[in-house]
């Protein structure tokens, strides 16, 4: 993702602000895969939320539990929003790839469908950093859309984003060759609640540092 990439995907979610929340609010297996990073952390851990919206659900469901919460985004209105609905938590307005990290500095990671506007390169080197920023035994969750495609031109709650992912199991290389171990996936199908919607295959993988 260029700078112009990220600009433009700053646009996006400024313009759907509180909208993207709504949209996804009944995701069962988003709520699923939080339950499932909450039983493996201590208390008072250190997680940091890549793509943190408007802080709901992933910091106000960790910050509520305890957990010291970073939450990152692009976007101006998204982290205004979840500063506002997430006290508990800190929110930068920054781009991940520009983020200092630390080799072991966080407890688990979150990375809910923020990588989709990066290019495979980008994603597999985030990715990268984002498992030397765990602790030896911590965890990073990450989902996605998982679909064969590279930058594709597409329209996403009226908004126009250009998308690049992997299929399910490119996925799961690009996170074994990071170094993580793959400890648990779902894979399912999700229609957000907004009139342009579409069902759309989601991607869930629950991950480890040995």
């Amino acid at each position: 993702m260029s700078d112009d990439d990220g600009r433009r995907a700053a646009r996006v979610f400024d313009a759907l602000g509180a909208v993207y929340e709504q949209a996804f609010a009944h995701s069962e297996a988003h709520r699923r895969s939080l339950e499932w990073l909450l039983g493996r952390l201590d208390p008072g851990s250190r997680v940091l939320d890549v793509g943190s919206g408007t802080g709901r659900p992933t910091a106000e469901t960790l910050a509520g539990a305890g957990h010291h919460v970073l939450g990152v985004d692009v976007s101006p209105v998204m982290v205004e929003l979840a500063s506002r609905q997430v006290p508990g938590a800190e929110f930068r307005c920054t781009d991940v790839r520009e983020l200092p990290l630390e080799d072991g500095s966080f407890d688990a990671v979150c990375v809910y469908f923020s990588l989709l506007q990066l290019d495979r390169t980008q994603q597999r080197e985030t990715v990268g950093r984002l498992a030397r920023a765990l602790r030896t035994g911590g965890s990073l969750v990450l989902a996605t859309v998982p679909l064969d495609v590279v930058e594709v031109d597409a329209v996403f709650m009226g908004q126009p984003v250009r998308v690049t992912s992997f299929a399910a199991d490119a996925l799961v290389d690009v996170v074994t060759g990071a170094g993580l171990t793959v400890l648990a996936r779902e894979d399912t199908f999700f229609t957000p609640d907004h009139p342009d919607a579409v069902p759309e295959p989601h991607l869930f993988l629950h991950c480890g540092r040995p």
